[in-house]
C-alpha cells in the first residue's frame, strides 16, 4: 500500500516473505499523528498477514531516520486531552510493534532524535550506518522521554537511557548506540541495505512458528505497557502546555 500526503507519506513493498515499510515527511521525517496512525496500522495489518515473516522498518532520504514528533502538531495542542491524545500516537506504535507478530529488522540511515529514539528501540534487530547518532532532546523542551523509556530502557539499560536523558543537548554516536545495544550492527552507507537485504533474507528462509515463538519471548515482560504507555502520554501532554515548553518548541523552530 501507498500513501502520500502533506502531512507525510507511507509505502509497503514485498519481497516474497519480506515486508519493507518506508515512512517519510519533509520536515527530518518527523511523525505528524496521522502518519503516527497510519503506521500502526500498516504494522497491526503487517501482523496479521500469514504470507509475512519479517518486516523491515526504514525511512526516506539519507541524513535523518527520524526527527520525533511534528513540532507543528505540538505547539497546535491546546488542552491536556490534546495533548495526551497526541503524543498516545506513540504508545500506539511502540504496542503495536512490540505485540507484532512478525520480526522487525530497522534500517537507520542518519539521526534520530526523541520519538525515533524509540521507534528504534521497539525494533527487534537494527542496522545503523556510522552517521546514525542519536539524541533524547525531550527535556529541552520541556517535556520527557516519558511515552519511549519503556522501550529506551529495555534496550539499552536504565543507567545508557539517563544518560542520554539528562545530557538532553548532546548526541550519542553510532558507535555509542552499538556498545549499548541499541544498534545491533554497524555498516557504512554503501554497504548498509546489502546488509540489511541479505540479514532479512536469512530470517525469513527460518521456520515462521519458530521465529513468532521468539518473538513472544523477546517481547515478554512488557505486557503492562498496554497501560503504562498511555499514563506517560498523559504527563506528556500536561507539560507540553507549559509556558516553558511553548517557548522552547519556538525557538527550536527558528
Amino acid at each position: 500500500m501507498s500513501s502520500e500526503k502533506s502531512n507525510g507519506s507511507l509505502e509497503t513493498s514485498f519481497q516474497n516473505t519480506i515486508a519493507v515499510v518506508e515512512f517519510g515527511h519533509p520536515a527530518s521525517n518527523s511523525f505528524p499523528r496521522t502518519l503516527l496512525d497510519q503506521l500502526t496500522t500498516e504494522i497491526n495489518s503487517l501482523s496479521r498477514n500469514e504470507n509475512i515473516s519479517v518486516i523491515i522498518l526504514k525511512s526516506q532520504g539519507e541524513r535523518t531516520f527520524c526527527s520525533g514528533a511534528s513540532f507543528d502538531e505540538l505547539l497546535q495542542v491546546q488542552d491536556e486531552e490534546q495533548g495526551t491524545e497526541f503524543f498516545s500516537g506513540f504508545a500506539h506504535l511502540i504496542n503495536a510493534m512490540r505485540n507484532c507478530n512478525k520480526l522487525i529488522i530497522g534500517r537507520v540511515q542518519g539521526r534520530a532524535v526523541g520519538g525515533g529514539v524509540g521507534i528504534i528501540s521497539a525494533c527487534d534487530y537494527v542496522f545503523a550506518t556510522p552517521e546514525s547518532a542519536v539524541k533524547l532532546s525531550e527535556l529541552a523542551i520541556g517535556i520527557g522521554p516519558f511515552v519511549i523509556e519503556p522501550a529506551v530502557s529495555r534496550k539499552i539499560g536504565k543507567a545508557a537511557m539517563t544518560e542520554m536523558t539528562l545530557s538532553a543537548h548532546e548526541w550519542k554516536s553510532a558507535e555509542w548506540a552499538l556498545q549499548h545495544k541499541l544498534y545491533s550492527e554497524i555498516h557504512s552507507s554503501d554497504k548498509l541495505d546489502e546488509a540489511v537485504e541479505n540479514f532479512a533474507k536469512r530470517l525469513s528462509s527460518y521456520n515462521p512458528e519458530a521465529l513468532f515463538q521468539m518473538k513472544k519471548i523477546i517481547w515478554e515482560g512488557t505486557e503492562q505497557w498496554e497501560s503504562i504507555l498511555f499514563e506517560r502520554a498523559a504527563i506528556t501532554g500536561k507539560l507540553v502546555l507549559s509556558d516553558f515548553s511553548r517557548n522552547a518548541l519556538l525557538q527550536f523552530k527558528k
